[in-house]
Parts: structure tokens; C-alpha cells; sequence
């Protein structure tokens, strides 16, 4: 446990103040990426949390992906800009935390746990992939509750191309838990047909990734500027226009809506891990 604990804070903090430097994290957003990263590397071991590097690189390197097209729909939009706050790492990994801390301190081998696990981060990097590829496509999104089209960056709002990229971000985390899968805790993390983390990442994914935007369109707090005559997710709009209320709970921000998705992928990943052994015994 010390070795993994030192471990943990080493690579969590190189890390951090790396992403720092590439203004890819806050102040406060480096506390939350080394804690978080620290949990998972000391109680989940190297295969969790190099799972956790990928979802981490892989945002960062496609947050840079014409980022300045992505600023103006941000600037409008979205009521966090650039770096992650701890808020936004609490919010993406604090579940996949959770779940390595409770199978270390409990010493679990429950069949639940990788699943778990697996769909936490998998919908962390779906949604992630899906906003920041999302964005970019050509055509207009349409409400995931209505099917009305809505502007670039509305909350709950989807695209074929974020779909698809959605389900890309998930096979891809589930991938890198099949690799990964050698340097698990527990028997549970390393023995099994390890393909099943495809399927887990994939569907967890998927699922997660939708909640998110299905309460993005309902009870995510949204505003409306009077003077742009526009929905954004912002207090004070890029303008200068303080916002009035439109809809949703005031208190249910993006970070709100991103840590109940995650939560439901765990919820998601845990179902198909103990339908998928169950099938195979």
C-alpha cells in the first residue's frame, strides 16, 4: 500500500503540474487531480489508474482540437471556460474514486467493482470526447428530449457525430482496461474474459452519455440573456448581461449533471459486469 500510495501522489502530481503549465488545470483543479488521482492509484492499483491517465490525456489533447472555434460557442454557452477547476475533476472522476477506495478499504473482490469502475471512466471520457468532438459537427444538434433543433453547446443537446464519438471515447477506455487488466488487485480484475470490458465501456458509455444529456434538457439550470436573446449555462454572459433564470434547479450546474452521469455509468457497468459473469459460469 505505501509503495502505491507513494506511487500515486508521484504521478498524480507530475501530472497535475504538467497540465498545469499547459493551462489545462486550475489552482484548485491540481488539488483535485492529485487527490483523485492518488485514491485511485494507491486503492485501485497501476491498471486503474492508468486508466484514469488516458481519460485525462486524451480530454486535454482534444480540448485543443480547434479550440478557438470552440471558444466563441463556449464563451456563449458554457459557464466554466479553459482550465478544469476541482470542481470539474471532482465531478469526472470523484465516482471512479469512490469506488477504488471502497473495494481497498474493504479489501472487496466483489464482481461489481471493475465494472463499476470501468463505466465511471467511460462515461467521464464519452461525455468528454462527445462535447469536445460534438462540437465541431457540421450539423445542427437536436434536443435530446424533443428532437427541436438548438444551438452549438445547448445543454442536451445531440449530434450524430457526438454520438459517435461518444462511442468511441467508451471502446477506447474499455480497450485500455483490457490492457490494463493485468495489473488488477483483486482475482476479479484479472482473470474473466477481459473482453467484456469492451462491452462495458461501450455500453456504460453510451448510457452515460445520454443521461447526461437527457438531464442537461430537464433539470440542468439553464439562463437566458435578455440583451443576445440567448441560453447559456453563465451567470453573467460573455456581454457583460447578468441572466435571468429560465429553467432547471439553480443548484443543478454541469458539474452536478457530469458527477450523476458518472454515477449512473458505475451504476450501468456494475449491472452488465454481473450479467456478462453470471452468463459465463
Amino acid at each position: 500500500m505505501r509503495y502505491r500510495l507513494g506511487l500515486g501522489i508521484g504521478l498524480s502530481s507530475s501530472i497535475s503540474a504538467l497540465a498545469y503549465r499547459r493551462k489545462a488545470l486550475t489552482h484548485s483543479g491540481v488539488v483535485g487531480a492529485i487527490m483523485i488521482g492518488t485514491i485511485i492509484f494507491a486503492f485501485g492499483g497501476l491498471g486503474w489508474g492508468l486508466m484514469l491517465i488516458f481519460f485525462f490525456v486524451s480530454s486535454t489533447l482534444l480540448s485543443h482540437l480547434y479550440s478557438d472555434r470552440k471558444q466563441q460557442i463556449a464563451m456563449d454557452k458554457f459557464s466554466k471556460l479553459g482550465a478544469r477547476d476541482w470542481q470539474q475533476t471532482v465531478a469526472n472522476g470523484g465516482i471512479a474514486a469512490l469506488i477504488a477506495l471502497i473495494g481497498g478499504l474493504q479489501r472487496c473482490q466483489r464482481q461489481w467493482l471493475p465494472g463499476a469502475f470501468v463505466g465511471a471512466l467511460a462515461t467521464a471520457t464519452a461525455d468528454t470526447w462527445a462535447t469536445e468532438i460534438g462540437t465541431l459537427s457540421r450539423s445542427q444538434p437536436r434536443l435530446i428530449t424533443s428532437g427541436q433543433r438548438v444551438p452549438p453547446g445547448t445543454s442536451g443537446g445531440v449530434t450524430l457525430t457526438g454520438t459517435v464519438a461518444a462511442a468511441a471515447g467508451g471502446l477506447a477506455l474499455g480497450a485500455i482496461a483490457m490492457l490494463a487488466s493485468r495489473w488488477g488487485t483483486t482475482p476479479e480484475q484479472q482473470t474473466g474474459d477481459q473482453h467484456r470490458l469492451l462491452a462495458i465501456g461501450l455500453g456504460a458509455g453510451l448510457a452515460g452519455t445520454l443521461c447526461d444529456s437527457l438531464l442537461g434538457a430537464t433539470v440542468q439550470h439553464i439562463a437566458h440573456c435578455p440583451l443576445c436573446a440567448s441560453e447559456t449555462e453563465r451567470a453573467m454572459h460573455h456581454c457583460g448581461t447578468a441572466t435571468v433564470s429560465l429553467r432547471g434547479l439553480r443548484w443543478m450546474d454541469n458539474d452536478a449533471v457530469n458527477l450523476l452521469s458518472t454515477a449512473t455509468g458505475a451504476l450501468i457497468g456494475a449491472g452488465l459486469e454481473w450479467i456478462i459473469q453470471r452468463n459465463h459460469r
